[in-house]
């Protein structure tokens, strides 16, 4: 089948058109663009299929806006780039200096480029003894693509931009600018745009702080501008991970949803604008400082991708990210030779013995992660230089000798030994930051971000930032984790970043840096993992911070957040998961009480709340009885049983109309089962709790409902308060068909606040 299709016309008043359609059918996903003339293009369709493309070149006409009174001759009608040439009089999104003096650019376009592209690899989704299977398809990937060739030959700028509809029904635009003119060209902004229809009046962000990261809110798409600005130096708590708008009410299940996001790991804003005169845009782009991007003549700079997903409701539009990403990933393995594995589970011991490094005592928490069905041990904070606490030691990336002294109980002995009880070995770094009490930075004071010779930037956590544009401290860096990685058999890097990255100027070149020091966090990345085939990196970021799909498509996984607290996770998880595939958010079974909260909470909730995702255990198991190891090891068994497919599942919430209560739940690929998390997070106003409808499911199948096993037992884990026996909340379960379970649902137990269920429904 044909994807993208060029359509040529004349508009009623004269004007040429050129229309480009494309699809994907099996995202069921298409856009339209309309160019009038030698103009930038309008995007006039993103939504499903069109059953007639050819038409698409009447819809310049159809949408076009007259001219009105006290107006320019020309109505505002954005195209995928505004600025004032086009009656754009909102928010500047392009902003180009020539000495100092801005340009005003009129783009004419010299070129459209419309094709699709067959490259990079196609997978093939199988069962191999019971359990996903991919392989590399015959025909490669088929990507409708179009590149626009387009100047101001007079101010000396060029334009070249790309736009793409990924088969995951993405669409991704980004735009590289050419210095073609005499003297230097600063780049300050360039804020790529999405039209949506007039229909999407609410706009969703995520907002949040350290422990409260991803929280909703939610405003009306009213005349003006809504922007979300990350300056950090990576994305922080506050920033949102999409920016969604839509039908008043929109929710994961239903609604048109049109969502943007930049990926990008440095400063970005997302933003939506509309105006009196015009439709509303969406769109975003990376935040450069002043003298950041100065382009001599033939130099150019390319914005990272914005990249924009459609769909009915907010579970379509994360499910196209995280078939994004997951491929992106499986591109990796097979470029690398890499076989492909379930995700370890994981036990960190930051929560267990934070700063006290001990080798008997992690060799003690070794055994007993053993015994829960640990499969990779991560050392945390603590184990190298002057590091005894936070104030010291950091950027000294050598053993310290004072807790981990050469000989049988040195950091190698450790790492041997739980090689030896088959699990993987990890280590904590937070390669980008430096404490001033350091030997590197008494050594090499020119290697740390300033704004100027003589002062340092506002410290966070007693550290400053290692200046990785800087050749010789990027080399530091890299060859001091590289050694390690080798000498200990490091099979997992947590890489953490601390430090809000502010007044970033690199005293090398007396420039900000942001950018640059973007693009050398991830060639760390990725050398470390081409040079040692296999090892995985975390981005951990203060707990949840720099969540992208810039780091994503380096790192392994995220941290969700420094917050275990299995009440305050259920949302920082399900809305982490609009934009990340749950197997690659980190969800650990923390203490009770929490570290973070002080909340106690019972082991079901906290088991349950981790079981999704990239299970792991911030615990102290010493401490704790036996009685409760043996349950976690039941827990873990049972996750284990399902992660192979959780990791390609969709990843589905519902719409409750109950506040108190939330469903969570992941959905094999054709429909033939699921299994779903009911959590009660406080009581409800009804009593017991309403049914919960049921997402994601076939409507003309029909399914078993039934507990899943580590749930089954309502009375011996003593969470439920219900007084009579729910009736279908046995091992055999109830037959329902999807449309029932999706319409009218099933009545979950009556529980406890703060009490979670798991359980699956399985094609009859």
């Amino acid at each position: 089948m044909t994807l993208i299709q060029t359509f040529h016309g004349t508009s009623s008043n004269g004007t040429r058109l050129t229309a480009v359609y494309a699809e994907q059918p099996a995202a069921n996903v298409a856009f339209a663009l309309v160019f009038p003339g030698d103009d930038l293009p309008r995007l006039v369709h993103w939504g499903r299929p069109l059953a007639a493309p050819e038409t698409v070149i009447d819809m310049f006409d159809a949408l076009a806006p007259q001219r009105v009174s006290a107006e320019l001759d020309y109505t505002a009608w954005p195209s995928v780039l505004p600025t004032q040439s086009e009656s754009w009089i909102g928010a500047t999104r392009f902003d180009v200096r020539r000495d100092g003096t801005e340009l005003f650019c009129k783009f004419q376009v010299t070129d459209i480029t419309a094709e699709t592209v067959a490259a990079g690899n196609a997978y093939d989704l199988t069962e191999k003894n019971g359990y996903p299977n991919w392989t590399v398809a015959a025909e490669p990937k088929r990507t409708p693509t179009v590149t626009v060739t387009a100047q101001d030959a007079e101010q000396g700028v060029k334009l070249v931009w790309t736009c793409e509809l990924d088969e995951t029904g993405l669409i991704r635009q980004h735009a590289e600018v050419i210095n073609i003119g005499e003297g230097r060209l600063d780049v300050n902004k360039v804020e790529l745009a999405f039209t949506v229809p007039a229909d999407a009046n609410e706009i969703l962000t995520t907002t949040g702080h350290h422990l409260r990261e991803r929280s909703p809110q939610r405003q009306d798409f009213t005349i003006g501008r809504f922007a979300k600005a990350s300056m950090a130096g990576r994305p922080d708590f506050d920033a949102t991970l999409l920016l969604n708008v839509g039908e008043k009410g929109f929710g994961f299940t239903h609604g048109n949803v049109y969502s943007a996001h930049v990926a990008w790991s440095g400063n970005s804003v997302l933003s939506a604008e509309r105006l009196p005169y015009t439709a509303g845009v969406i769109g975003g782009g990376e935040v450069l400082f002043g003298g950041e991007i100065s382009l001599a003549n033939g130099e150019s700079y390319t914005t990272p991708w914005l990249v924009g997903s459609y769909g009915e409701g907010l579970n379509e539009v994360a499910a196209r990210f995280h078939g994004y990403i997951r491929r992106v990933h499986r591109d990796w393995l097979v470029a690398h030779n890499i076989a492909p594995k379930p995700r370890p589970v994981i036990l960190n011991t930051w929560e267990a013995v934070y700063f006290d490094h001990d080798y008997d005592t992690l060799v003690r928490l070794a055994d007993k992660a053993v015994e829960s069905g640990v499969e990779r041990f991560v050392v945390d904070d603590g184990w190298f230089g002057a590091r005894r606490d936070d104030t010291a030691g950091l950027g000294d990336w050598q053993i310290s000798q004072d807790v981990w002294p050469d000989g049988d109980k040195s950091l190698k002995a450790l790492a041997d030994y739980v090689h030896g009880k088959g699990m993987e070995f990890g280590l904590w770094f937070e390669p980008e930051m430096v404490n001033p009490d350091s030997n590197l930075f008494r050594e090499h004071p020119d290697w740390v971000l300033k704004p100027t010779a003589n002062r340092l930037p506002m410290q966070g956590r007693n550290q400053q930032v290692v200046d990785l544009t800087n050749p010789d401290a990027f080399a530091y860096i890299y060859e001091s984790m590289n050694r390690l990685v080798g000498e200990l058999g490091i099979d997992y890097i947590k890489w953490d970043h601390n430090k809000l990255v502010t007044e970033a100027v690199s005293p090398r070149t007396g420039r900000p840096a942001v950018h640059n020091q973007t693009l050398a966090v991830y060639k760390i990345f990725t050398d470390l993992k081409a040079a040692h085939p296999g090892l995985e990196i975390e981005s951990c970021s203060s707990g949840g911070g720099r969540v992208d799909l810039g780091i994503l498509e380096v790192a392994d996984r995220i941290w969700g957040s420094d917050c275990v607290d299995p009440v305050e996770r259920e949302d920082i998880q399900r809305y982490t998961s609009l934009l990340v595939p749950p197997e690659m958010i980190g969800e650990h079974v923390g203490a009770s009480p929490a570290h973070s909260t002080h909340r106690a909470t019972t082991q079901e909730l906290r088991m349950a709340m981790a079981f999704f995702g990239h299970m792991g255990i911030e615990w102290n198991l010493l401490k704790e009885p036996q009685a409760d190891i043996d349950k976690l090891a039941e827990w873990v068994a049972e996750f284990k049983k399902h992660r192979e497919w959780f990791a390609v599942d969709t990843a589905v919430h519902s719409d409750a109309a109950d506040p108190a209560v939330r469903v969570d739940g992941c959905v094999m690929p054709n429909k033939a089962a699921a299994i779903y998390r009911f959590t009660q997070l406080t009581t409800s106003q009804t009593y017991p709790a309403a049914p919960v409808r049921l997402p994601g499911l076939d409507p003309e199948a029909t399914y078993v409902v039934s507990p899943l096993d580590v749930s089954l037992d309502l009375i011996k884990q003593d969470i439920g308060n219900g007084q009579s026996t729910l009736g279908w909340w046995n091992a055999d379960g109830v037959k329902m068909t999807g449309r029932a379970l999706a319409t009218y649902g099933i009545r979950p137990p009556a529980l406890h606040p703060a009490q979670a269920v798991l359980f699956k429904a399985v094609r009859a």
